[in-house]
């Protein structure tokens, strides 16, 4: 049950077709699988790693990144993708933690991480070099032996409330994610094209998986999103399958080619890994049609708990369609999803409880934290964290994540209700809304606001405006005016950074 064997599989049958490109670079299947094979005997023989071992990925988009991805996998190895654009010291804390042997990276990456003490830290190779291209030089590994739950990638979280965790995915946790893209996503085949303008190290490259199974084309795009490049591959290629966080599709949607590109060649774009709130979700619609779906998952069950079909969305007359929107679909195929109360008992229909699920696809635990597997993993669920309501139908409508939930006055306040009211005014382009410490009220609501280019809009408006829609007491009390949104490299506004913000200034004060 190696992941590795279902590229071996397309190999075999189309060993012509195009399996990567990335800028001038093309690689056919069978040349990709003759590369993996290699690059997993190199593994064992050269460098004398074994099955288990740790193998980091501190990566930027690349020719070589989904070989390197498959060849750790061939030779029985456990990935360990990060983000590329964490800081140095943040990544010889996962190469650490998780106790990788051996990493890989990007020239750019390696020279940051070449900064960091070498104490502790496992031997770099350095993708696009010679000490790469060393590794293939071998008879190659056809065939592997992994048991189901033998871990293929260790999935570190964001850390955004402390030390990143690391969920650990087995082979089985995959291929279960990867057979429920086919049963609630698309068909794919050797006709299909997968842009990869995100990091390959999450969304983008998980579902590489299921893509590189059924034999359809890879186009891996480095550097910052551009959506010009989206728009060119569009104009070149059918059968497009695209991934983009809510900001990703914001920015193709207000892009000036939006309304001329050839959205006919686009077959799936599929959206997550942050709230896309109801006003941006109905301009994609407009532009898109029918060829949108939602994702709802995370690490610890990677983008499968809730989905909300192309053809739910793309029902514009749909007697619910306000609700459908707003929620983030129903359970995956063989996936249960619950809301429950603190205690574990479900909630009552549109109660809001935190979301808990349990299937195939819910991670072994986090490697090496007891104490986090307690609070997580309870008799066979995941808690999320997520808090949200189900309706009669089974449609999960996500309120926030439990950390940023407010208690003002002994009320809790939900963010995201109050950013989708802001939203609704012309003038503002984002939004963003926290609590902070107050002395009368617990916390205070606080909202961060960007404009569009030549709008203004005054307190007394933004004011009323939540006073028309959502209750007295969750209108925030502040506004705040900030250029631009700080958000992480998945496009996630990082609340965090807000708050350490807002708490700077007020030392100054």
């Amino acid at each position: 049950m190696n992941l590795s064997m279902s590229l071996r599989t397309a190999a075999i049958r189309l060993p012509n077709q195009p399996a990567i490109t990335a800028g001038e670079t093309r690689q056919s299947y069978g040349v990709l699988e003759d590369r993996v094979g290699k690059l997993a005997a190199g593994l064992r023989s050269r460098l004398n790693l074994t099955p288990g071992n740790r193998v980091g990925l501190a990566m930027e988009n690349c020719a070589d990144y989904l070989m390197i991805l498959y060849g750790i996998w061939r030779a029985g190895l456990v990935a360990v993708p990060m983000n590329a654009k964490l800081h140095a010291k943040e990544m010889a804390f996962i190469l650490c933690n998780s106790g990788c042997k051996l990493c890989f990276a990007t020239s750019d990456v390696a020279e940051r991480l070449g900064s960091e003490s070498r104490g502790g830290l496992p031997r770099i190779v350095v993708a696009g070099t010679p000490d790469l291209e060393r590794l293939l030089v071998n008879e190659p590994v056809t065939t592997v032996s992994s048991a189901p739950e033998d871990e293929a990638w260790l999935f570190y979280t964001s850390g955004t409330t402390g030390r990143p965790k690391g969920a650990v995915l087995s082979h089985r946790n995959l291929l279960f994610m990867s057979h429920c893209y086919y049963a609630d996503i698309d068909q794919i085949d050797e006709r299909d094209v997968k842009i990869h303008a995100a990091p390959l190290s999450h969304a983008s490259g998980l579902y590489a998986i299921p893509h590189l199974a059924r034999g359809s084309h890879q186009i891996v795009l480095a550097g910052s999103f551009d959506p010009d490049q989206i728009y060119d591959l569009l104009a070149r290629h059918q059968n497009v399958t695209l991934f983009g966080a809510p900001t990703m599709v914001s920015r193709l949607v207000n892009h000036d080619r939006a309304g001329t590109a050839a959205i006919k060649n686009l077959k799936t774009l599929y959206f997550g890994g942050a709230p896309m709130y109801a006003s941006d979700l109905k301009q994609a619609l407009e532009l898109f049609g029918p060829r949108l779906t939602q994702i709802y998952g995370q690490g610890e069950s990677p983008m499968t708990i809730t989905s909300l079909p192309k053809h739910l969305l793309g029902q514009s007359r749909h007697p619910r369609r306000e609700a459908l929107i707003a929620s983030c679909g129903f359970a995956r195929t063989g996936v249960e999803v619950r809301v429950v109360d603190e205690n574990g008992q479900p909630a009552a229909v549109e109660e809001i409880g935190e979301v808990i699920t349990r299937s195939d696809c819910v991670m072994q635990g986090y490697w090496d934290n007891a104490e986090a597997n307690a609070k997580s993993l309870r008799d066979g669920w995941l808690w999320t964290g997520d808090l949200g309501s189900m309706d009669a139908e089974g449609f999960l409508t996500l309120k926030d994540r439990s950390k940023d939930m407010i208690i003002s006055g002994g009320s809790n306040i939900y963010p995201r209700e109050l950013e989708e009211v802001l939203l609704k005014h012309p003038a503002i382009l984002e939004c963003a809304v926290i609590g902070v410490p107050d002395p009368e009220w617990g916390e205070a609501v606080t909202a961060f606001v960007t404009l569009r280019p030549g709008q203004e809009v005054g307190d007394n408006e933004l004011d009323q405006l939540c006073l028309d829609n959502v209750a007295r007491y969750k209108r925030p009390k502040s506004y705040h005016r900030i250029d631009s949104l700080p958000k992480s490299s998945y496009g996630k506004i990082l609340k965090t950074e807000l708050r350490a913000q807002l708490a700077a200034n007020r030392t100054r004060e």
